[in-house]
């Protein structure tokens, strides 16, 4: 049997993967089958999150008992097959091929030019130096928003790097800093505008989610107001502040049924600094896009934490960024030299990587509250140390973090009395407002969607507990999730909504009352929508980690699965983890958390080599 059928025959190929290498025989029968179950495999690469396939490492897109070619001549063969263009690095793929065969890689070509573009597209804007700012003016404004930077503080050297260049990556994980040091750089940069006598910086800020698009607005805001109050710092410089912040789709113009934007390369964006939060949800056709998107002279600002888990769709980009740029334990002797007058002297590196001096990694603690102990949990969990993590877990002298050893059902015995009165009074709250609060305070977050350990089967069981068998679609105190955009509701994927029954001015339930969905936002907070006017949603009591990513609860309760999956890794846990403000529930198995911390949610790409390229 051929490599091709028996891939096919395994299951390891979807229909299109399958229609993809049929097209090519049907156009050249003498198409060899290993050219063929390669050209299958580079598009079943991209529905699994890979920017290409690595013929070297089949195994890791498909785990069935099949026997592989020697991956030096099966790179041969592809190199000599008329459906792989093999390009230099700089050079456009022939758009006559299909596949594109690079540095041992094979791409379907339209993912090869993202990635080429992109790489790009980050060279060019880091190329653009902003105008020249007048450090020894904006001394003082400096001194006063980052008091300790000349001890060696993270958020002061991010700052500055962004005075002087139009590029910044400033990483770390929650509670580093990463959005108050935005906010105090805005606000230098508003100075700075006041200072030479021109109009202030035309500010976008952006995320790859409505909801982490709205915290990130929320934290700036908070951050603004707080800002106003220190001695030397404007308070109008403050008020400049960006108050909104949208998606990405929104912010490059989605063009309704196409995959392009109305803002690309020749329609920029009428923006001087673009600032991205979560760039770890930012798949690789999306952040090409944002980044041709970038006019020159413009400031981009990619925010992220590496080890949280890549996006949904095809590619790793902030990882790759990250590992492109190096380490940030120094900077260029000539840049050095100019941050002096604001941050004193810093560690020099003789032969920097081309986007070292670009990033910055934010070490402070975490954003847990005092009675949650997360930091060395987290550390482990990143660094799949597994029998840290176990020791951690079971010593039991973590504050705040739970570990629920071999409990496969968060629904019965000691979990269902934890987390079926804290839903049950979300119906119980005093208005719309308040019962969003309550909603915001529990979170029931599992690895897989489907299954026994599964957010759908989960919500479909809670559910059933709180409002019985034959209950309504819409019952008083259910938790929705959004899980597409509508600009048209103002809703996004990932928004949290409580269906409420209309009450009367004495606060009592009206008999027959209409039941009516409410989300945050407007003017007074809340906003209010018929549940059969909403985009498509689902049950939120439960929700996978990954649609949980960019949001924050005061409890979590972790749910791994019974079972090992393919898709469990630290990046997951690490993920889920982190949601917890106050309280980490993590149940589940030795066997399956050591296999989860393990397995490290890499993905194949070539972005890396092309950004640390000279």
């Amino acid at each position: 049997m051929s490599l091709f059928d028996a891939l096919y025959r395994e299951g390891a190929l979807r229909t299109v993967d399958h229609a993809l290498a049929q097209a090519l025989r049907r156009l050249d029968r003498d198409t060899p089958d290993t050219v063929l179950a390669a050209a299958a495999l580079a598009s079943q690469a991209i529905a699994r999150g890979h920017a290409a396939f690595d013929p070297r490492s089949p195994q890791w897109l498909s785990e069935a008992a099949i026997e592989w070619p020697d991956g030096d001549e099966w790179l041969a063969q592809l190199a000599d097959s008329r459906w792989i263009a093999t390009p230099d690095a700089e050079q456009a793929a022939d758009a006559a091929a299909p596949l594109v065969l690079e540095r041992g890689l094979l791409y379907l070509r339209r993912y090869r030019e993202y990635e080429r573009r992109l790489a790009q597209g980050l060279r060019r804007i880091a190329a653009f130096a902003p105008p020249p700012a007048d450090l020894d003016a904006l001394a003082p404004i400096f001194a006063a928003l980052f008091p300790q930077a000349r001890d060696d503080d993270r958020q002061g050297r991010a700052a500055a790097l962004a005075l002087l260049q139009s590029l910044l990556l400033a990483t770390g994980g929650p509670g580093t800093g990463k959005t108050t040091t935005i906010a105090r750089l805005l606000v230098l940069l508003i100075a700075q505008a006041q200072l030479d006598g021109v109009a202030p910086p035309r500010i976008a800020l952006a995320a790859p989610t409505g909801r982490a698009a709205e915290r990130m607005a929320e934290s700036l805001r908070a951050a603004g107001e707080q800002l106003g109050a220190l001695d030397g710092i404007d308070a109008a410089w403050c008020e400049a502040l960006p108050r909104q912040a949208s998606t990405l789709h929104r912010l490059l113009g989605s063009v309704p049924d196409s995959p392009r934007f109305r803002h690309d390369a020749r329609h920029p964006l009428a923006f001087d600094v673009i600032v991205v939060d979560e760039a770890s949800m930012v798949d690789l056709p999306l952040m090409c896009k944002l980044v041709e998107a970038v006019p020159d002279g413009a400031r981009l600002i990619l925010l992220g934490d590496r080890d949280q888990l890549p996006s949904v769709e095809a590619g790793d980009v902030l990882a790759a960024i990250v590992d492109a740029a190096g380490d940030d334990d120094g900077v260029p002797a000539a840049l050095a030299a100019r941050l002096q007058p604001l941050l004193g002297p810093l560690p020099v590196r003789a032969d920097p990587m081309p986007l070292s001096p670009y990033r910055v990694h934010l070490r402070r603690g975490y954003r847990q509250a005092d009675s949650l102990d997360l930091a060395p949990l987290a550390e482990a969990t990143r660094a799949g140390d597994a029998d840290t993590v176990l020791a951690l877990l079971r010593e039991g002298g973590l504050s705040g973090v739970h570990f629920h050893e071999d409990v496969h059902d968060p629904l019965s015995g000691a979990g269902r009395e934890r987390l079926l009165p804290a839903w049950r009074a979300i119906g119980d709250a005093a208005d719309p407002a308040q019962a969003l609060q309550r909603a915001a305070q529990l979170r029931l977050l599992t690895a897989l969607r489907d299954g026994g350990q599964g957010a759908a089967p989960l919500n479909a069981r809670i559910e059933e507990a709180l409002a019985g068998v034959h209950r309504p679609a819409y019952f008083h105190g259910r938790l929705l999730l959004i899980t597409e955009n509508s600009y048209r509701h103002g809703l996004f994927n990932g928004d949290i909504g409580v269906c409420l029954r209309a009450r009367g001015d004495d606060g009592g339930e009206l008999p027959g009352a209409a039941t009516v969905a409410w989300f945050a936002g407007g003017s007074e907070g809340v906003r209010a929508f018929h549940p059969s006017a909403l985009p498509a949603h689902s049950g939120a009591f439960a929700m996978t980690v990954h649609k949980a990513q960019g949001s924050e609860f005061d409890s979590v309760w972790l749910q791994l699965p019974r079972q090992d999956a393919r898709h469990l890794s630290r990046e997951l846990l690490y993920t889920g983890m982190t949601r917890a403000k106050r309280e980490l529930h993590l149940a589940g198995s030795e066997t399956v958390l050591r296999l989860a911390l393990s397995r490290h949610a890499a993905r194949v790409s070539g972005l890396s080599w092309r950004l640390a390229e000279r």
